[in-house]
């Protein structure tokens, strides 16, 4: 039995959010029945609830032992998170380099298909595919893919995918496909 957010544990097991299951009719037929019973925890229907209805219909489940389990339930966590992989395998600057007004600071990862010119990268940035950032200063960031960035400075942030920021911010996080721009407007 799955218990979501338990009070108390009684054991050193938990869910770390990813499944596999052989028959999703199964999984589909479990999940209707607990909207139709209304099984919610605080206003809310969690996936727990559906598994723990397939066990008592007679499926069987199996736990599988993960190395480390990685967060990204907040900003921080995510953050946390981009470190670790960074430092994990997941970079792919190497060393200081400096070349057509861009000084990478590893570790980072940017994606092949990001453009990146006159902007100090890194420590510790993701910078996806289809970005585009200019005139920057980046660190401890993750800008999802195709997100524009250019004439910031940016520290511990979040920008979503599309998103489109200008100006001076220090630390921000933006949801996908917005745009903010604080040109003339920061001191």
């Amino acid at each position: 039995r799955l218990i979501e957010k338990p009070k108390e544990m009684h054991n050193n097991l938990a869910v770390v959010g990813f499944y596999y299951f052989k028959r999703s009719e199964d999984l589909i037929a479990a999940i209707e029945s607990q909207m139709e019973q209304e099984m919610q925890l605080k206003g809310e229907f969690f996936l727990a609830d559906a598994v723990n209805i397939m066990l008592q219909r007679g499926a069987q489940m199996r736990t599988q032992r993960v190395d480390i389990w990685l967060d990204a339930g907040t900003p921080e966590a995510v953050l946390n998170t981009n470190h670790y992989l960074l430092d994990h395998g997941k970079s792919n600057g190497h060393g200081s380099i400096e070349a057509n007004g861009v000084t990478i600071i590893p570790p980072v990862f940017i994606h092949p298909e990001a453009e990146v010119c006159t902007s100090v990268i890194g420590p510790y940035t993701t910078i996806g595919a289809g970005c585009k950032v200019s005139n920057a200063i980046i660190a401890e960031s993750i800008l999802e893919d195709g997100s524009q960035v250019s004439n910031v400075i940016l520290e511990n942030s979040l920008i979503g995918q599309a998103a489109a920021v200008t100006g001076c911010p220090n630390s921000l996080n933006v949801g996908d496909n917005s745009a903010i721009n604080f040109d003339g407007r920061c001191r």
